[in-house]
């Protein structure tokens, strides 16, 4: 049943600080909070790093408001290693998990174990790496995969893709829509380019070759609809004016090792989180990077090291303002606000 973002409120987080840990079976690799229900987060996991075995899907709530542990509320098992998820912008229940046998599983938290998967859509012919949700138009999603491709999906009608985006020549493993634009999203992939695409149109609007190497991520700024972030096995993250692409708006270079993934602070246009094969989490203030830094290396806002392995999962909750979700290959989620240390809880 859908409701309306705010009645979700006063559930889970609430507005003090939060703070959550779970330990998962499997490596973590994403993490989703909900964007209706407060203390909800989804996060997937692969067996022995996601190179062989099974998966799953975690759904985690806090209860028992701040510093209450997160519990298992949902969690569905999967023959295949799971890389990502995104929650349903039109269904509060239904989530989306993208797998290692090129599949893209359709749950629902209500029903019963015995009808979920609710689908399961196989058309990719190669890992899934990567699923968004339309959050404008509220009833389609992509997926992204190591097949080079991009699906566009929707649940309406039957089970087959609407449409395949295939421009890019390598593992596309990030595709993400414009939170303002119901048909616009962007690519990152492994051939070091990040594309914009418009589902109304038959090719790419724009091609910007970003970094030098693997695109790892992307995300668009929640405030400003013409600015993209990408993140890169070289270590930095990169912003984008896509009216003027011939030159980034900032670089923002302060992991030790590739970006994993990016995301635009839903609170603050010129925010920035990211997390990295370095094992931390970080804030940072993108416009105030536009230099090289000190010794080459910006110093972030914030920067958290409570992971043990890499931290590949990250999100921010736009629910409550400065609450920060991530996993990793150490099997740990944590749910903290942006003021508190995770590595204390």
């Amino acid at each position: 049943l859908e409701a309306p973002h705010g009645e979700a409120r006063g559930r889970g987080f609430g507005s003090s600080i939060a703070m959550g840990r779970f330990k998962t079976q499997h490596n973590g690799y994403s993490l989703a909070f909900s964007p209706f229900v407060e203390g909800r987060v989804a996060v997937t996991t692969s067996q022995n790093f996601g190179i062989i075995g099974n998966g799953a899907q975690y759904v985690l709530e806090q209860r028992g408001g701040p510093g209450a542990p997160l519990v298992e509320t949902a969690r569905f098992d999967a023959a295949d290693g799971l890389y990502d998820c995104c929650w349903s912008e039109e269904n509060e229940s239904v989530l989306v998990s993208a797998s290692g046998d090129g599949s893209v599983k359709v749950w629902d938290v209500a029903a019963p174990p015995t009808a979920n998967p609710l689908r399961s859509l196989e058309e990719h012919t190669h890992e899934v790496y990567a699923v968004h949700w339309n959050q404008v138009r509220k009833d389609c999603f992509l997926s992204a995969s190591w097949d080079d491709t991009v699906k566009l999906w929707s649940l309406a009608g039957p089970p087959a893709s609407l449409r395949t985006f295939a421009e890019h020549s390598y593992c596309v493993y990030a595709a993400v829509w414009s939170p303002q634009h119901a048909d616009i999203f962007a690519t990152a992939s492994g051939d070091c380019t990040l594309k914009v695409f418009d589902a109304r149109q038959q090719f790419s609007t724009l091609t910007i070759p970003a970094h030098e190497y693997e695109i790892l991520c992307c995300d668009w700024n929640k405030y400003n609809d013409c600015v993209v972030a990408t993140g890169s096995v070289d270590k930095t993250v990169r912003l984008w004016d896509i009216r003027s692409p011939r030159q980034e708006l900032a670089t923002i270079a302060g992991h030790q090792y590739a970006v994993r993934r990016v995301r635009c602070d839903p609170w603050n246009e010129s925010v920035v989180y990211t997390c990295s094969y370095d094992m931390t989490v970080a804030m940072w203030d993108y416009k105030t990077c536009g230099g090289a830094g000190v010794g080459g290396t910006h110093t972030p806002l914030r920067r958290w090291g409570h992971h043990s392995e890499f931290a590949v999962g990250l999100d921010a909750s736009v629910l409550t303002e400065g609450v920060v979700g991530s996993c990793g290959w150490d099997e740990q989620v944590a749910v903290w606000h942006r003021d508190a240390d995770p590595a204390m809880m």
